[in-house]
């Protein structure tokens, strides 16, 4: 008999089907065993009845948590089941009768259950969560591909930083040279879409900042759109159009999922464009009243970047998604255009999220102008040599561009509405987590 998934049973009432799964939790009473089996697309209730096989009831009533079953039975109808449907069992087959498995339905410490990631992602919150995911990362690249961007991903050896070595992980590379994992493909992208118009790259990037907060992963997975031909205002446009579409599809696609993670959706439901656009300066005043008001600890000075508190409070003020633009040149990174009318601004632009999620976007218009970058990479002491062919993009057709990166991690936690980023990639590294 044929493979029949948990989220299908519905459309099998009465029918004989066959499951394969693991056994996520089990009890009894009197003459009955409640087999709680999961497949990965849902959890159905199995009920074994010792009238109909002792066998089969003795079979089931051993069985251990984390078990391997194959499960014949019937489909019926069942209003209180949360899927609608149980199944009465006519047999087990045990693949495995699993023993002592750790995670047992009680509390646990965080440290003990990232030492078991392995097995705590079999839970429903980390499952719901892990589908959220895959819902932004199709979402992400449904947009972008319904949008005329081709996909053209970017090497994660790199010769150089982008953004600076002092976050970077250096690795050996063939006789003696050195290679760095990548910390964005943006430079890259910039080639493609002088190739392609509008491309995109989406693959892990690292990040060797010895940071332990909640929203810090030191590998994580991030998508950057590059447009040719486009300037600030297209790059807060095309961020503000992406997550609009990234939200509709989570509420529409993972109700279930939602409701395993006890999202408030009325949070979601109201994101909608336009999102407030704040100027630098106008972000600052904002802080600097919030700490004359007492309600920011520290008093933040012009020229600063932002550090968690101040994102949480600029957010707060408009309770939805906040572009802030035009921020100060000595806290970007070399490759940006400078504002005409004020050189020590430029034209980038973060998107911050609400509720404290932070900075989701991030990105803004490329300089184009060789004499510049070439004093910018030397301004920044970076290897000239390792930039010659991105300075080619500048010395053979040159023209306005513009892009952005967005991490999954953390639009994945906003999404769910969970504290920590680590829970929204399956294997996280963190600055002491290299395993499992």
């Amino acid at each position: 008999m044929n493979q029949t998934y948990i989220n299908e049973l519905k459309n099998h009432i009465g029918e004989e089907v066959t499951l394969k799964g693991w056994l996520y939790n089990a009890r009894s009473s009197g003459k009955l065993v409640f087999l709680q089996l999961r497949d990965g697309t849902g959890i159905v209730q199995c009920v074994v009845f010792k009238g109909n096989s002792e066998e089969v009831f003795e079979k089931a009533k051993a069985l251990g948590q984390e078990s391997s079953l194959i499960v014949h039975g019937s489909v019926k109808a069942d209003e209180r089941s949360p899927i609608g449907v149980e199944v009465d069992v006519k047999d087990v087959e045990v693949l495995q009768n699993a023993t002592d498995y750790p995670i047992t339905p009680k509390e646990h410490g965080t440290e003990f259950l990232m030492d078991n990631r392995h097995l705590w992602i079999r839970s429903k919150k980390q499952n719901a969560v892990l589908k959220v995911r895959h819902t932004v990362v199709k979402a992400t690249r449904d947009f972008l591909d319904n949008n005329g961007f081709i996909l053209a991903d970017t090497p994660i050896f790199t010769p150089a930083a982008c953004e600076g070595t002092t976050t970077l992980f250096e690795v050996d590379y063939f006789e003696d040279d050195k290679a760095y994992l990548t910390q964005s493909g943006q430079l890259y992208n910039e080639a493609t879409a002088a190739s392609l118009g509008r491309s995109y790259c989406f693959g892990p990037v690292f990040r060797a900042e010895k940071s332990k907060t909640r929203r810090h992963l030191t590998e994580f997975w991030m998508v950057e759109p590059e447009m040719a031909y486009a300037h600030l205002d297209d790059v807060m446009n095309l961020g503000e159009g992406l997550l609009n579409f990234i939200v509709d599809k989570v509420l529409n696609d993972r109700q279930e999922e939602l409701k395993v993670l006890e999202r408030d959706v009325s949070r979601l439901e109201a994101i909608k464009a336009p999102f407030p656009r704040v100027h630098y300066d106008d972000a600052v005043k904002l802080l600097q009243e919030g700490f004359q008001k007492g309600e920011l600890e520290n008093n933040f000075e012009w020229g600063g970047d932002f550090g968690a508190p101040d994102e949480t409070y600029i957010s707060k003020q408009y309770d939805a998604p906040v572009f802030v633009h035009h921020f100060p040149a000595v806290i970007k990174a070399f490759y940006f255009e400078r504002d005409k009318d004020r050189p020590e601004l430029v034209l980038g632009a973060d998107l911050l999220a609400p509720e404290g999620y932070g900075e989701i976007i991030g990105g803004g218009e490329r300089a184009t102008d060789l004499e510049f970058l070439e004093k910018q990479i030397e301004e920044h002491n970076l290897p000239k040599e390792s930039f010659e062919w991105y300075l080619d993009l500048r010395r053979f057709g040159s023209v306005p561009h513009a892009g952005f990166g967005m991490g999954v991690e953390r639009c994945t936690a906003w999404m769910c509405g969970i504290e920590h980023v680590r829970e929204t990639i399956p294997f996280p590294r963190m600055l002491y987590r290299l395993k499992p």
